[in-house]
């Protein structure tokens, strides 16, 4: 059974027996969990992994006792750069970063395509519970590092994108075979509700991004993103 695990990336020194104080929402996930002094937990710090204890529990304020550092590494080798697109439903946004997080994405920077209908004022207003999405999902799935999390940005900015490797998931037939990954980094983007317009895809293709199909159906905005990024990950397995 994995043990419950806290990210505190502000703390940037441990040593054994040192006590780190929770936040308060981590102080009353501690509550939430039922965890008492003594229970062990893991900690993310910007020094490394720890094993700890909990030292001290309220329903405001938790600390632990740092045990030992873990030596481990759970991300992908090369960096994921996912270009999601923003959803006209916003609350969209909630189901799509999860999975994208736990597959181990680098950075997500959301991406404004013509058919976004998107809305800066509301959009900007759901960053701190997309950041907080982002958290809980790298807890939850023991990863070692938090991926970036930006604000939206035109899709104008695609076409600038210096990356060695850049995939479009797109639903029309392009006679084209899908690319095979190679080494280093990769990007990779799909369209919102209504799909990526024939002028964006041609920008794109131009702008040297390579289409890929996802079968015969035709996804959600909140699918493609997901199989995409499993579909990266399967060949990395290889």
């Amino acid at each position: 059974m994995s043990l419950p695990r806290f990210f505190l990336m502000g703390t940037s020194e441990g040593r054994e027996g040192a006590l780190i104080a929770l936040d308060p929402d981590q102080a009353r996930h501690v509550h939430t969990l039922r965890l008492k002094p003594g229970d062990a937990l893991e900690l993310v710090m910007a020094c490394g992994v720890w094993r700890a204890d909990l030292a001290e529990s309220g329903r405001g304020n938790a600390q632990a006792r740092l045990v030992a550092p873990l030596e481990e590494n759970r991300e992908v080798p090369v960096p994921i750069h996912a270009w999601i697109p923003m959803t006209a439903q916003l609350s969209l946004m909630d189901e799509m970063l999860p999975p994208l997080v736990e597959l181990g994405v680098s950075v997500i920077q959301p991406v404004i395509y013509a058919r976004s209908q998107f809305d800066a004022r509301k959009a900007l207003a759901k960053m701190d519970r997309w950041q907080r999405i982002v958290l809980a999902s790298c807890e939850q799935s023991h990863r070692t590092r938090l991926p970036e999390l930006n604000e939206p940005c035109p899709f104008e900015a695609l076409l600038q994108v210096d990356q060695p490797q850049k995939w479009v998931a797109y639903e029309q037939r392009t006679h084209q075979k899908n690319p095979e990954l190679q080494p280093g980094s990769i990007a990779f983007t799909s369209g919102p509700e209504g799909g990526i317009a024939d002028h964006e895809f041609a920008a794109l293709s131009d702008a040297g991004w390579m289409p890929v199909s996802l079968g015969q159906g035709i996804l959600r905005a909140v699918t493609a993103p997901v199989a995409l990024l499993g579909a990266i990950q399967h060949a990395l397995g290889k």
